[in-house]
């Protein structure tokens, strides 16, 4: 399995994201990621390590040859109200990350880091319903270094507002250190530290970062 010695080539799922952004300006500027593959629906700013397919996520190109990486990163995150519907929300927040993974998978990446959700289980409301099932899909493709981040509200400007989200930010501030470490907002420069931390690390097996562990 490649370890941090070797830099890795990594590919990164939601590289315009509010999470996303931090991990590709941190991947970087990493001297253990030799190049950084993201994938996205418009172009991103060129750098020298940087390979940027333009593509339609609906329309994978399975025969892709930068599906051949070390490491996959997933940092996406939408909502059902953005999405549109139940159905487009698990298409973008579950199936799409389990097929990026399945195709990385083949080609052969050994390591998986995905963003989840605060709660996410079997017997949550269908939001965390379908990010426990993200979770468990891309457990069953069987990588050997897996590491699952689950962050409470995250604390970023997004270029598409999200008011629920707003709110419950504004209700943290002022509440500040009375709400419990677990549901404070998590800034979104720290999730993309434990997925990059997460696809780096040496020792093999799952890893769950909860939002406690997350808080700086």
């Amino acid at each position: 399995m490649t370890t941090p010695t070797t830099p890795l080539r990594l590919l990164l799922l939601g590289a315009t994201g509010a999470v996303g952004r931090e991990v590709l300006a941190a991947a970087l500027a990493d001297p253990r990621i030799a190049q950084l593959i993201a994938p996205t629906r418009r172009p991103l700013p060129p750098h020298p390590k940087l390979l940027n397919p333009v593509i339609d996520s609906a329309a994978l190109p399975a025969d892709a040859p930068w599906w051949q990486v070390d490491a996959v990163i997933c940092a996406l995150g939408s909502t059902i109200k953005i999405a549109g519907s139940q159905a487009a929300f698990a298409a973008v927040d579950r199936d799409l990350p389990i097929e990026v993974g399945r195709l990385a998978r083949a080609a052969g990446a050994s390591r998986y880091a995905l963003t989840s959700a605060l709660g996410s289980s079997p017997r949550g409301n269908f939001y965390l319903r379908t990010k426990a099932e993200a979770e468990a899909g891309i457990r069953a493709l069987g990588y050997p270094v897996y590491t699952v981040v689950r962050p409470s509200l995250i604390e970023a400007e997004r270029e598409q507002k999200r008011p629920g989200e707003q709110i419950g930010l504004r209700v943290a501030r002022v509440l500040g250190p009375l709400i419990p470490r677990r549901y404070r907002p998590v800034p979104a420069a720290r999730i993309a530290q434990a997925l990059l931390a997460g696809v780096l690390r040496v020792q093999p097996g799952e890893q769950v970062v909860e939002s406690e562990a997350l808080q700086p």
